[in-house]
This record gives C-alpha cells, sequence and structure tokens, in this order.
C-alpha cells in the first residue's frame, strides 16, 4: 500500500504537532515547513520517536520564494502531497487606528498570500486530495484589538470557499475548521481535540466550513 502523505505548513507546538502526530498515527509520512529550523528538528524527532515518518523543511510561509522552496524539497522527499494542512497564522496587536499599512500587509502575507502560494505550489503535486485551511471565529467576529488577524482570518474563509468552488468540480476537497475561541489544553480547544475535528473533516470530505464551538 502506498503511503500518503501530509504537508503542514506553519508548523509549531499547539495544532500542527497535534495534527501531524493524528495523520502520522493514521499512517500517514508527515512533511513540515516553517521557518525555525532548530524547531523543525525537534517535531521531527519527537515524530520519529513516535514511529511517525517525519520530516521538516525550512521556509517563510511570506516569502513567496522561500516557501516555493521549501514545498519543492518536501515534494523531492515523499513525492505526491495527498493533504495540505495551512496552519500559519500572524497578527500585530493592536487596534485599526495604530496599525500602520505596512504591519496588516506582512500579516496578510503569512495570513492569506501563504495560503494561496502554497495551494498554487501543491496542485501539481496532488490528484483528488484534500486543502485544510484553519480559521478562526475572529472571521466572523472582529474584536478591534485583533484587527490585523482577524482581517486575515476573513481573507482565509474567503480564499476558501473560493477554492472550493473552483477545485471541487475537480474532485479536490477544500474545507476550513473555524476555531471560535484560543487554543486551551485541558478544555474542549485542545490541540488534540482540533486536530481530531481537523482528521475527521479529512476523512468525511463533505463540509466546506466546520464551526468548532466550545460545547464540542
Amino acid at each position: 500500500m502506498i503511503q500518503k502523505t501530509i504537508l503542514i505548513v506553519g508548523a509549531g507546538p499547539g495544532i500542527s504537532l497535534a495534527a501531524a502526530k493524528k495523520f502520522g498515527k493514521e499512517g500517514f509520512n508527515v512533511a513540515m515547513i516553517s521557518r525555525n529550523a532548530e524547531s523543525l528538528l525537534k517535531y521531527e524527532n519527537q515524530l520519529n520517536n513516535e514511529g511517525i515518518k517525519a520530516r521538516g523543511f525550512a521556509g517563510d510561509v511570506s516569502s513567496a520564494a522561500s516557501l516555493k522552496s521549501a514545498i519543492n524539497e518536501a515534494v523531492n522527499t515523499f513525492g505526491a502531497i495527498d493533504v495540505l494542512l495551512y496552519n500559519a497564522a500572524k497578527g500585530t496587536p493592536g487596534k485599526p487606528t495604530t496599525l500602520t499599512g505596512d504591519q496588516l500587509i506582512q500579516d496578510f502575507k503569512v495570513n492569506v498570500a501563504g495560503a494561496l502560494a502554497s495551494v498554487q505550489e501543491i496542485l501539481p503535486h496532488m490528484e483528488k486530495g484534500a486543502l485544510l485551511l484553519t480559521g478562526g471565529g475572529l472571521a466572523l467576529y472582529p474584536y478591534a484589538d485583533y484587527s490585523s488577524l482577524a482581517i486575515g482570518k476573513a481573507g482565509t474563509r474567503s480564499l476558501a470557499y473560493s477554492l472550493h468552488e473552483e477545485l471541487s468540480p475537480k474532485g479536490i476537497y477544500v474545507g476550513t475548521l473555524t476555531i471560535k475561541g484560543f487554543v486551551e489544553e485541558g478544555t474542549g480547544f485542545s490541540a488534540e481535540n482540533i486536530a481530531q475535528a481537523i482528521y475527521s473533516m479529512y476523512e468525511s470530505r463533505k463540509d466546506l466550513e466546520i464551526m468548532y464551538e466550545k460545547e464540542q
């Protein structure tokens, strides 16, 4: 049986690592992208020690060239990509009137442009695969102190809907999990619970958007 591969863009210690473990335990190879090569090596070793074939690739999601290079390395290592999980996010704290245009643009590069670049780079190496984007409740209910992140999450949500319209006729599943809260261990919003919800979306391949509520 050919082993499937998930590429996680925005590797980190919370949702991304929990998703890596969940998909890895379901038989997936795990490729991870983040700027921090030292952290990637730590995640790689942790996953390998749990019997999951994983490898990290250093790349900056705010730079199209850097991201493209990292994705190409992942493809050269694992071959076809079956699932893309985009979990990179950036939000400069501050109300709208305190943000500069440059800050907003830099955050948008991570939250939305990086997701689009990842999808465009992955599609030639994906056949009837899945594109999963983590969203947030700020997309629906913006909060002034997190205005940049709210704009970014709204953009991510809009991108997911647009990708779904374009790619679903081609057999590509697009899903976004709108997390209406902050990740907190020991609660319904634990990284492990959210990772399970992401995997369930992939497995069912029927919902474009699922609202992840506290009651779950």
